[in-house]
């Protein structure tokens, strides 16, 4: 095995000029965002007394004072709803996803036209479907004239976690089946032959082929849809509204410190859910990603040993 040579100076300071503007950006658009919001989460700001008895203003050192209401019924419910909402809408999500793509792989008659419109939910924005679905759920609404019932689906109750999860489904099932549709296109044709040469039945062919094949676009899908429903706050805002305990998420919760000027608690509340997702997607791609980081490693190492 021969040992690939150190790349020219000349082209290393070529590589860092090429990346310096995606990395500028990336420093002021996240990075710098991400350090002021920690910084913030240990300062209060407004009014109070000094130590002569006089109202001053401004800012102080509070210390973990902010992350105390972490612990708090709201931020626990808040935080509930979230993981209710990513849990319940990524398992549907999923097996939606997986039947759309499967549908929209089959050649027949109008295909196009049907790809077109599984793709539409996803392209409407969500304010747009929030909009639509409160329309929907009025209590004169389409949903309870079809069942016949006089449900408040946009109250603050149970009705309305579950107006919630059908919308977010809707809404993003053709995202995840976007992506399967993806990794099913480059499932060789060849395969599915000799399946059903050896006389797989159609569930047979499914769950030893197309699913072990299809599973790296699959579990794409799920990281990136699981990081997106952790985040959720437009759709439950404008479908239920505000501060409604029932369907209040942890970006609705920060939204709400943060209009209220309570800056210092919304900080301390946005890293924490910005720690809540990084840990979610770190034990995702841990426990079940790691098979797409050893086929990296392996295509590296045959890359190294060609050389």
């Amino acid at each position: 095995m021969r040992v690939r040579p150190a790349a020219p100076r000349g082209q290393s300071w070529t590589a860092a000029a090429m990346l310096s503007p995606t990395m500028i950006v990336l420093a002021l658009v996240v990075f710098y965002p991400l350090v002021a919001a920690m910084r913030e989460s240990f300062y209060e700001s407004g009014q109070r007394l000094d130590a002569d008895g006089f109202v001053v203003e401004g800012e102080w050192f509070a210390g973990l004072a902010n992350y105390a209401g972490v612990a708090e019924q709201r931020f626990m419910n808040a935080a509930f709803n979230t993981t209710l909402f990513t849990v319940v809408t990524v398992a549907l999500e999923v097996v939606l996803g997986m039947a759309m793509a499967l549908v929209m792989r089959r050649a027949f008659r109008g295909r196009a036209f049907l790809r077109a419109s599984i793709l539409i939910p996803w392209a409407v924005p969500t304010a747009v479907a929030g909009l639509m679905w409160k329309w929907i759920f009025q209590a004169d609404g389409v949903a309870n004239t079809l069942l016949g019932t006089d449900i408040l689906w946009t109250a603050d109750g149970p009705w309305a976690k579950l107006a919630v999860i059908i919308a977010d489904t809707w809404k993003t099932a053709p995202f995840v089946g976007l992506l399967v549709l993806a990794g099913l296109q480059i499932i060789p044709s060849s395969v599915y032959e000799a399946a059903k040469v050896d006389g797989a039945t159609p569930w047979q062919t499914f769950r030893r082929i197309t699913l072990p094949l299809v599973r790296p676009a699959l579990l794409v899908a799920v990281l990136f849809r699981l990081m997106d429903a952790l985040r959720i706050f437009d759709l439950p805002y404008v479908l239920v509204g505000p501060r409604k305990q029932s369907v209040e998420t942890l970006s609705g919760l920060i939204w709400d410190e943060a209009t209220r000027v309570h800056y210092g608690p919304a900080s301390a509340y946005g890293t924490a859910l910005f720690a809540y997702i990084a840990v979610i997607a770190f034990v995702f791609v841990k426990l079940l990603g790691a098979d797409l980081l050893s086929d990296v490693r392996s295509r590296r190492k045959e890359a190294r040993d060609v050389a």
